[in-house]
C-alpha cells in the first residue's frame, strides 16, 4: 500500500444559490434549504423554469492588477464578479502563499463552460437588432482562459495558469490537474475550482434537449424530469503542506472517458464504475472506507439510472449519499469544486460530520437499484475515518471522481501506509487494515 500524496485543501471561498462563504453555505445545505431555488421568467420563451442564481450581490473586479496595472475592460464579465466573490474570501490565504512560495511557484487552474458568454449573447443580440457590435463589446470577455488569466493578474503569479472545460466535470477535473502539478513539483501550491454563470445560450442548450425540469428537480425518483440549471464559483488553495486550521485532504481521484454519446452516458454506468475504482485505488482506500457519496444526480431519467447501477456495483454494501443538486441546481463546470467544498464542510464544520439531506419526493424508481439516500440530521458514521467521495459525470462520457478526507483521516492513512511499507520492506507478513478501517492494502 503506498501513501497517498498530500494535496491540502484550506477554507474554500464559495458563492452559489445556498448563500455566501463557506460557513454560511455548509449550514445552509445541511439544514436542505431550497429557498435559493427560484422560478424565473426570461430564459426559455415558452415558460419559467426554476434557476439556482448566486446569493446576494457580486465583488466588483479590483480596478488595478499587481503591479497596479488597471484591470482591463475584457476581464468584466458576470463570470469573473462571480469568481472574485469566492477569491476575496480567501484572498489572505492566496496572497500569502504567493508570498511564501514565489511568483513563479504558485498556479491556477479553473474550470469553466461559460465564461463571458452571457455578456457574447447580449452583443450578439445587439448586432441584430442594431446592425453593429456594441461599442463595448471585446471578444476576449468570453474566452475560456479568461478567469485563470484574471486571478494570475491579480495574484502577480508566473507559474502554470489554465482553464479546463470538460463540461460538467470541469471543476473537479482542475482540482485533479491541480494536485498533478504538485506531485509533479512543478508547483508548491494551486488556486484551483470552477466558476460557472447562468446565460441564455446553455440554459436553452439544455432545454434543446427536453433536460429542464418542470419545477424543482426530483433526482432518482421515479418521477423525476430533468434539471435546473445554477451558477457558483468555489475556490480552493491547494498545496503541499498542511495549512492552518480546518482543512481537508484530496486523498485522489479518478477519471475516465466511455465516449458513449455526445449527451447520454453510458447506460450500464461502466465509465462511472471505471472513474469511482480509479479513484479508490489512487486514494488508497477500499470501498468501505467511504462514509458519504455527493451524487452527481442531476435529476434526468439516464443519468440517475446509470449512477444508481454505478453506485451499487462499486459500493455493494452501501453507502449514505446524496445529491445537493436540488439546493444549488447543476452548476456545470462549477459543480465538481462546488460539491468537494461540501464535502469541505462535512468534514469540518458543524454539526460534527452532519450531512445534506436529500431533497426528492420520496418515490423511489422501481426499476433502480436502491441507493442509501440521507435524510435530515443524518451525520457520518463516528466509527472509522472520515473520508467521502464526490462523482461528477459530463456530456461525451468525460467521468471524474474525487477521494477526500479530513485532517485526521489523511494523517491516519499516511501513517499506516508508512508503516505497512515499512513491514513490506523489512519481509515481514503485511498486516491488514483494510478490515478496521477500509484502508486498502
Amino acid at each position: 500500500m503506498r501513501a497517498p500524496s498530500t494535496a491540502w485543501l484550506g477554507r474554500p471561498g464559495v458563492v452559489c444559490a445556498l448563500g455566501q462563504g463557506m460557513d454560511a453555505v455548509h449550514a445552509a445545505a445541511v439544514r436542505g434549504e431550497t429557498g435559493g431555488m427560484q422560478a424565473q421568467t426570461g430564459w426559455l420563451r415558452e415558460r419559467a423554469i426554476v434557476v439556482g442564481a448566486a446569493a446576494g450581490d457580486l465583488a466588483e473586479l479590483p480596478p488595478t492588477l499587481a503591479g497596479g496595472k488597471p484591470t482591463p475592460a475584457h476581464y468584466r464579465s458576470r463570470n469573473n464578479r462571480l469568481l472574485m466573490t469566492a477569491a476575496d474570501q480567501i484572498a489572505e490565504a492566496l496572497h500569502a502563499a504567493v508570498a511564501l512560495y514565489g511568483a513563479d511557484r504558485v498556479g491556477i487552474v479553473l474550470g469553466t463552460s461559460t465564461s463571458g458568454i452571457g455578456e457574447a449573447s447580449h452583443a450578439l443580440r445587439a448586432l441584430q437588432r442594431d446592425g453593429a457590435w456594441p461599442p463595448d463589446y471585446d471578444y476576449r470577455r468570453q474566452a475560456l482562459s479568461a478567469p485563470a488569466t484574471l486571478l494570475a493578474d491579480w495574484l502577480g503569479v508566473a507559474g502554470p495558469a489554465y482553464t479546463l472545460s470538460t463540461a460538467c466535470t470541469s471543476g473537479a477535473r482542475a482540482l485533479l490537474s491541480a494536485k498533478r502539478l504538485l506531485d509533479a513539483g512543478l508547483c508548491d501550491a494551486v488556486v484551483c475550482g470552477g466558476v460557472d454563470t447562468l446565460c441564455p445560450l446553455t440554459i436553452n442548450g439544455f432545454a434543446s434537449i427536453e433536460a429542464i425540469a418542470a419545477g424543482l428537480s426530483n433526482p432518482f425518483s421515479a418521477q423525476r424530469d430533468g434539471i435546473n440549471i445554477g451558477e457558483a464559483a468555489a475556490l480552493f488553495l491547494m498545496q503541499r503542506e498542511r495549512p492552518l486550521g480546518p482543512a481537508a485532504c484530496l486523498l485522489g481521484g479518478g477519471g475516465s472517458s466511455d465516449a458513449w454519446h455526445m449527451s447520454a452516458p453510458d447506460p450500464s454506468g461502466k465509465g462511472a464504475m471505471l472513474a469511482m475504482r480509479a479513484a479508490l485505488g489512487d486514494a488508497g482506500v477500499a470501498a468501505g472506507a467511504i462514509g458519504w457519496i455527493n451524487l452527481h444526480g442531476t435529476g434526468t431519467p439516464h443519468n440517475d439510472a446509470m449512477e444508481s447501477h454505478a453506485v451499487h456495483a462499486v459500493f455493494p454494501d452501501g453507502v449514505a449519499c446524496t445529491t445537493t443538486k436540488p439546493l444549488t441546481g447543476h452548476t456545470l463546470a462549477a459543480a465538481g469544486a462546488l460539491e468537494a467544498a461540501l464535502c469541505w464542510g462535512v468534514l469540518n464544520l458543524p454539526p460534527d460530520g452532519g450531512l445534506p439531506p436529500q431533497r426528492w419526493d420520496g418515490v423511489a424508481d422501481p426499476a433502480l437499484p436502491a441507493l442509501r439516500l440521507t435524510t435530515p440530521g443524518q451525520r457520518l458514521p463516528g466509527d472509522r475515518p472520515r473520508i467521502v467521495m464526490s462523482n461528477s459525470f459530463a456530456f461525451g462520457g468525460n467521468n471524474a471522481c474525487l477521494v477526500l478526507a479530513d485532517s485526521d483521516a489523511a494523517v491516519e492513512i499516511s501513517t499506516q501506509a508508512g508503516t505497512h511499507g515499512a513491514a513490506r520492506r523489512a519481509g515481514s507478513p503485511a498486516t491488514s487494515v483494510a478490515t478496521t478501517t477500509g484502508i486498502a492494502a
